[in-house]
This record gives C-alpha cells, structure tokens and sequence, in this order.
C-alpha cells in the first residue's frame, strides 16, 4: 500500500479521500475519509472529521474518529472530540477529551 504524505508546510482545506496510508505533518482542515491508516505526527494539526483503518495521534487532532480497528495515542499527542474503534491506547503524557465508543 502506498503512502500519501502531507508535509509541515502544507495546509489543506476540505475533503480528502483516499485509498492509501496518511500521514499528516501539515494542517488539515475539513474531512478525511481513509481506508487505510492515517497517522498524525507530532507537529502535526488535524481539524477534521476521521474515518480510517487504523488512526495514530502524535500531533494534534479536533474532531470525531472513527477507527475500524484502532486509536493510538501517542506520547505528546492531543485528541479533543469522540472515538469510536475498537480498541483505543492512550500513552503516557497523551491528552484526550471527548467519549470512547467501543461497540464497532
């Protein structure tokens, strides 16, 4: 599976669909909708609604996911909004703020 990256300098506004793995070091702004994973790094802003395979939060995240499998929290990552997925890991030193639906 290929992988699409955003880069620091980049924002993007609106709708992102795609078929291959995220990674987000820029600014999105609006909604991702992906079938694989998506990964937010440190540095990285999510301001979207999330829907993916697997979502990994190093950066920062606002807004809903919805993950078919998992949530990771990394260390240093922030997530304000609700997470539904199956299974959700919060590290040590991750910030979360929202409700956790885990019937998926």
């Amino acid at each position: 599976m290929a992988k699409t990256i955003i880069g620091s300098g980049i924002t993007i506004e609106g709708e992102i669909s795609s078929e291959d793995e995220l990674v987000v070091s820029g600014v999105v702004r609006g909604k991702l909708s992906v079938e694989g994973s998506v990964t937010v790094e440190a540095g990285g802003v999510v301001e979207a609604d999330v829907d993916a395979q697997s979502v990994a939060v190093g950066g920062n995240v606002t807004g809903n996911v919805t993950a078919a499998e998992r949530v990771d929290l990394l260390t240093g990552g922030r997530l304000v909004g609700d997470v539904k997925a199956a299974r959700l890991t919060i590290a040590d030193g991750a910030v979360f703020k929202g409700n956790v639906d885990m019937e998926v």
